[in-house]
């Protein structure tokens, strides 16, 4: 039997159940928190080329902050399913005004044409949803390893400045030791309600308050 499996199923199950416990007005309010954070990073306001993700499922919702952006004059995109290789994404430009439509997980996604993708290499700032994560910084997914595989790229690059993956979710969501895997892509800092946590490789990270 596969204990590690085992662990993190029963990981996600209790973590989903967390976050569906969220009340509307909470999840508003967080939302709301993590935005302000962020606005008031170096990062989002060096970067020119934002990706987020629209927020489902109780997960912390980043598309007022990429509204922000856009009106500042950032070049904003949002992940779509990769129409031919399962399990991975693409980043397509969006705007107030992009048409969108559900993707098989009834998450909205930009209607898009191939040629206007951008590779994540050339993304300044990566907002990524998270199940859950620790104190060095592991992030724990839904299961489908979708930006595992997407940014693989980064585990074979000693150095790399873009993209800078920030991670979000809920104070709630922090657990004492998530199982990682040599696969598993790690953001470069994790942001919360009530904490930014700064991580480093092969260290405990810092909050910064």
């Amino acid at each position: 039997m596969n204990t590690h499996t085992n662990d993190t199923a029963e990981l996600r199950k209790r973590l989903r159940g967390i976050r569906r416990e969220i009340a509307p007005e909470e999840l508003h309010l967080a939302s709301q928190a993590v935005n302000a954070r962020i606005m008031d990073l170096r990062c989002f306001h060096r970067a020119r080329h934002i990706a987020g993700y629209v927020g489902s499922k109780g997960e912390i919702d980043p598309m007022p902050l990429l509204h922000l952006a856009y009106l500042m004059g950032k070049h904003c995109y949002l992940p779509v399913l990769h129409p031919v290789v399962p399990g991975r994404l693409w980043f397509v430009p969006w705007t107030p005004g992009t048409p969108m439509r559900l993707n098989r997980f009834a998450i909205p996604e930009p209607v898009f044409d191939v040629r206007q993708r951008r590779k994540p290499q050339w993304i300044d700032l990566i907002l990524m949803p998270m199940l859950g994560f620790d104190i060095d910084c592991h992030r724990l997914g839904m299961g489908g390893g979708f930006y595992d595989r997407t940014f693989a790229f980064m585990r074979h690059r000693r150095r790399t400045s873009r993209p800078y993956l920030v991670g979000i979710a809920h104070d709630v969501q922090r657990c004492e030791r998530i199982p990682h895997a040599p696969w598993d892509i790690d953001p470069s800092m994790i942001v919360t309600p009530s904490r930014t946590y700064r991580c480093k490789s092969g260290e405990r990270s810092r909050p910064l308050i």
